[in-house]
């Protein structure tokens, strides 16, 4: 077991790492190696595949309540218990970590939109079936990147983008009295694109504006008009379902707009904050996963007539090992802790965890490949996915470079 640093852990929060790890080991880890081998995407959803098993059973024990209110059945999560929780996750199977993740996005903003505005109507249609769901029947999604445009609008703020007609999104809405229309297309990178019932979308109002006029609405994909492409086909984290989703004259109510665009620079900022944290959580995970692999075999297999540990580049190779996990470690706790009692989130820090924790993933895992040779790069070994879990997470949830872009500039212009 890796060591953790942190000695002060409550017994509660040391109870939620057990009971998350043993998920993770046990169910999903487990599930994802199995989804990986499935050579064509559309069989890792098929009814009776093992996936639904890992859904079913993160609803069944109510895992999907967790970032809720705790009078809506949350867990009442510290930063610090959202991270144990997502680098647990990420430990086992971030291709599910992320998928389960993200899930209750467009239900959290429901239930935050109806609060403030006391709109009864969106707790009752929308929020609270998914609260009363214990069989993964309510799924959600964030529907932000375009064919178009990916992670370009992550860069809003940059001088280059600011008022730039040329990155608006191309799914846009218009007003039609007490209702929204909502036209486009949503790329194949959507985190639960073809399995989700309802969808958090980002859309522009104004196109000639650039993406300053932008809103988001809740939209439930069975209305009329609504279409799903096919899963992608990638190289790693199998077991995510992402496709596209197409949006023809679909007809909203006005009350299902829950950002509007005046609103739309601060909640886009809390929530890249919120996502990108959690994704430097979860790959910080795998970066573990990948190093506790690579010491595992290297305590065991012998090499010119010792074992591969006792080999002095080895060891310099695993010490570099331990020493980037711990620090993407440190990292990400950091940024989740601060974020989660930060009102608004400082999505700088959520980017730079993002950004670099998935870094430390990706060398880590390929590291690890390195060390266990030639068996490395067998499908036979868990390094072997986890390497390509990795690759994957260098552009998802925003491409690092971009993110980096857009990160300096909120440093640049916040420096004092």
């Amino acid at each position: 077991m890796y060591l953790d640093l942190n000695p002060q852990l409550t017994p509660t929060q040391t109870a939620l790492k057990e009971e998350t790890h043993r998920f993770a080991a046990e169910i999903a880890r487990p599930a994802s190696v199995e989804l990986d081998k499935l050579a064509d995407p559309q069989d890792v959803v098929k009814p009776g595949s093992v996936f639904w098993d890992v859904w079913r059973k993160h609803y069944e024990l109510e895992r999907h309540l967790a970032g809720m209110p705790e009078e809506f059945g949350g867990a009442n999560l510290t930063g610090l218990d959202m991270h144990i929780v997502a680098e647990e996750m990420g430990w086992g199977a971030t291709d599910f970590a992320v998928g389960l993740g993200a899930c209750g996005m467009p239900f959290s903003m429901g239930l935050l939109a109806s609060q403030m505005t006391g709109n009864q109507r969106l707790m009752d249609e929308i929020v609270m079936p998914y609260i009363k769901d214990r069989e993964a029947k309510y799924i959600g999604c964030w529907a932000i990147t375009e064919p178009q445009h990916g992670s370009d609008t992550a860069a809003a703020n940059m001088p280059e983008y600011l008022n730039n007609p040329a990155i608006s999104l191309d799914t846009h809405g218009r007003r039609d009295g007490d209702d929204w229309i909502i036209n486009g297309a949503k790329a194949a990178w959507v985190s639960n694109g073809t399995i989700a019932t309802h969808a958090m979308v980002h859309f522009a109002v104004d196109r000639s504006q650039g993406p300053v006029s932008t809103a988001i609405g809740l939209v439930p994909l069975d209305l009329p008009g609504v279409s799903k492409g096919k899963p992608l086909n990638k190289i790693g984290q199998r077991a995510l379902n992402q496709g596209e989703i197409f949006f023809d004259n679909v007809r909203i109510p006005d009350y299902y707009v829950f950002v509007p665009p005046e609103l739309y620079p601060l909640a886009g900022d809390m929530i890249l904050a919120t996502a990108n944290g959690g994704m430097g959580s979860t790959f910080t995970g795998l970066a573990r996963a990948a190093y506790e692999e690579a010491m595992t075999y290297c305590k065991q297999r012998v090499q010119g007539g010792k074992l591969l540990c006792e080999h002095q580049l080895v060891q310099r190779k695993l010490f570099d090992m331990f020493i980037k996990v711990e620090s993407a470690r440190q990292v990400s706790r950091a940024v989740v802790t601060y974020n989660a009692l930060a009102m608004p989130p400082v999505s700088r820090y959520g980017v730079a965890s993002k950004v670099y924790c998935t870094q430390v993933a990706f060398e880590v895992a390929s590291d690890a490949v390195q060390l266990f040779g030639g068996m490395g790069l067998s499908k036979e070994c868990l390094v072997e996915k986890l390497f390509r879990d990795a690759r994957a997470a260098l552009i998802e949830d925003g491409a690092n470079d971009t993110l980096a872009l857009a990160a300096t500039r909120s440093l640049i212009d916040n420096f004092l």
